[in-house]
């Protein structure tokens, strides 16, 4: 993509970029109504049975995914025009969804300034290797690498670690504002669970909202997952890097039906918020469909993104990613080699 190109397919999304007070407010009542009333009502199913009540916390599950995705808006200061306006309802969203506002806004900026640059790996995004670094390392590191990519562990376990456990901690080298909002969202965290716990019992309580935190983050992680990592994906050593390329080559339009679209708040359409972070999700679609090249970017559905689910590694060479077993050979190939005694 020339320069020439990449400032016209800018000045064709920004005018996207500007959020709409009434829409915004709109999807706030439609998405936080919504799951107060699912939420009661997996309540009361549990005096018929638990599994009853997963009903309605499956699709609050996926309320409160959308409820992420006004947070992350906020935290791009897409979601209203004024900054602190952005702020406020972001930390009320962060409390909900268990993200402090500050925090995770540093670490997802640093994601949309990086992603797809294998040289500046390691902030807000997917743990991944290439092809290269996997058979060059220790034993002990291809183990630990194995087992944060398996899908039990980094679907089943990520929600606990990354948002109920990593959350709760400021980064290092933090600054005192952004120390500062972490506790505050833990404090509401607390009051509003204990409160919550009063008034139908801390029991009840920790089975409607766990239940409903541990779909919506395996979701979560699922949808940032599958929109990076994704058979011919963008990645690039810093020198050749690119901005643009890595935006819309390298972050893929999930397509999904218009339902799961309402609730993931259109973050299918994730190359069109790499490439312009401003414009509010309320938006995404309409950029995506008046602006011709974004067609174009890698397109996956729900039947195939169920392939991204072995891919492991990035290969350098061909510019794509592979399995695990697809590497076996080469595996074994290496240590043949280094097995040979010398002549």
């Amino acid at each position: 993509m020339t320069t020439e190109n990449t400032k016209i397919l800018k000045k064709q999304v920004a005018p996207f970029e500007k959020s709409t007070t009434k829409e915004s407010v709109w999807q706030i009542i439609n998405t936080i109504g919504p799951f107060i009333i699912l939420w009661y009502l997996a309540y009361i199913s549990l005096s018929v049975s638990f599994w009853l009540s997963l009903v309605p916390a499956v699709i609050a599950a996926g309320f409160l995914t959308r409820v992420f995705i006004i947070f992350h808006d906020c935290t791009h200061h897409s979601f209203f025009k004024y900054r602190k306006a952005n702020r406020v309802v972001g930390t009320a969203m962060g409390v909900l969804t268990l993200f402090p506002f500050d925090q995770w806004g540093h670490e997802h900026s640093v994601h949309h300034a990086t992603s797809g640059n294998l040289d500046k790996r390691g902030t807000g995004d997917i743990w991944t290797l290439t092809v290269e670094e996997y058979l060059a390392a220790p034993l002990k590191l291809r183990i630990a690498y194995h087992i944060y990519r398996n899908p039990v562990v980094m679907l089943g376990l990520g929600p606990i670690w990354v948002i109920l456990i990593k959350n709760r901690f400021n980064r290092k080298g933090a600054r005192k504002k952004e120390r500062m909002n972490t506790y505050l969202t833990n404090v509401l965290i607390l009051l509003l669970a204990g409160l919550i716990s009063w008034v139908v019992g801390w029991q009840e309580f920790l089975l409607v909202q766990g239940s409903i935190f541990w779909i919506s983050g395996a979701a979560g992680i699922w949808l940032f997952y599958v929109q990076h990592t994704f058979e011919d994906s963008y990645f690039e050593e810093d020198k050749k890097w690119e901005y643009v390329k890595a935006a819309v080559e390298g972050s893929s339009f999930y397509k999904l039906p218009k339902v799961l679209q309402f609730l993931t708040g259109n973050i299918g359409f994730h190359h069109v918020h790499h490439l312009s972070p401003r414009v509010p999700n309320y938006k995404l679609e309409e950029a995506h469909e008046k602006t011709e090249p974004l067609k174009n970017v890698p397109t996956i559905t729900l039947a195939t993104s169920l392939k991204s689910i072995r891919f492991r590694l990035w290969d350098e060479q061909h510019k794509n990613f592979v399995s695990f077993k697809e590497i076996k050979h080469l595996t074994k190939k290496r240590a043949s080699v280094q097995a040979k005694p010398e002549l």
